[in-house]
């Protein structure tokens, strides 16, 4: 079958399948914070295409792009759950087709802000942390103390006082203010777990920065800038194969162990694609040689 109309569902069940296996390898890693119950980072980055040459990715008036949406494992930083679509799709509309694991926190930007959805995961018994809009309506029911000279300002129990939003939302929220000293500004972040530390709080939402890592990883490393088909079809493909691509080196890191990163991994397995050795060798002789470190850089 021509490559064209080789289906991309084929690409996503592989891809699907090598992030099974990622998670079970890295399901006992600790991350940046201490926490029992698993962690996502949920984003969105969007590829900007040709309006003449994609014309079904649609986005404006005079420009096309397609969306990739994706909940990333903070174990690891595995990708598992990955939604394509054409520009036009509001990020927030893919907590309407995520399935919200139990104990489990979502970390979202405010990009995300539905307080309908929000109760939905709440009703569900997940967690979520999302920075706060500042022009949010809420009487203050209660206030926990501080240590002001860890950067926190507040840590408060509030309700939603916008009629709308109080009745897509009924519920106590927790707020949490903190000054980032480093870059000057205030940062707000609502929660329904009244349990962590507002610490703990204001560094998992820190975390979700891991996503925006993952998105420029793939974006120069795995070439999803530019397309070989222009088919919808085409452009899903090249999208999954790349997630693949990202998926294999991290699992091959973990279970090989070396000292490089996923970039020098991947540039040593493309130098050495032919060699006949073992893999684990071949990384380990590519790795401690000078030739081959210079020729990577």
């Amino acid at each position: 079958m021509p490559t064209k109309n080789r289906d991309c569902c084929i690409y996503a069940d592989f891809a699907i399948s090598l992030i099974q296996i990622a998670r079970k390898l890295y399901a006992c890693d600790r991350f940046a914070v201490e926490l029992e119950q698993t962690a996502y980072a949920l984003d969105t980055t969007t590829v900007d295409l040709f309006l003449s040459v994609f014309p079904w990715a649609h986005f404006r008036r005079a420009k096309t792009a397609v969306k990739m949406h994706t909940l990333l494992d903070l174990r690891g930083n595995i990708p598992t759950f990955i939604h394509i679509t054409d520009g036009k799709m509001h990020e927030v509309n893919v907590l309407d087709i995520l399935i919200p694991e139990t104990g489990s926190f979502y970390i979202m930007d405010r990009g995300f802000t539905d307080f309908a959805r929000w109760f939905t995961l709440h009703q569900a018994q997940a967690f979520f942390v999302i920075r706060g809009k500042s022009n949010l309506l809420f009487p203050r029911i209660y206030s926990r103390p501080v240590d002001k000279s860890t950067g926190l300002c507040c840590d408060q129990t509030i309700v939603l006082a916008a009629p709308k939003a109080s009745k897509d939302y009924p519920q106590h929220l927790r707020r949490i203010k903190f000054y980032n000293a480093k870059h000057d500004r205030h940062l707000v972040f609502l929660t329904n777990d009244f349990e962590l530390p507002a610490m703990t709080i204001a560094q998992l939402y820190r975390c979700r920065w891991q996503v925006e890592l993952f998105f420029k990883w793939i974006k120069q490393h795995l070439r999803i800038k530019r397309f070989y088909g222009t088919t919808e079809n085409a452009v899903k493909t090249q999208i999954w194969i790349a997630i693949s691509v990202y998926v294999l080196l991290a699992i091959v890191k973990k279970r090989l162990n070396p000292e490089a990163s996923l970039h020098t991994i991947r540039q040593i397995l493309s130098l050495t694609i032919f060699n006949k050795k073992p893999l684990y060798q071949s990384l380990k002789d590519s790795y401690n040689s000078k030739y081959i470190l210079i020729g990577i850089m």
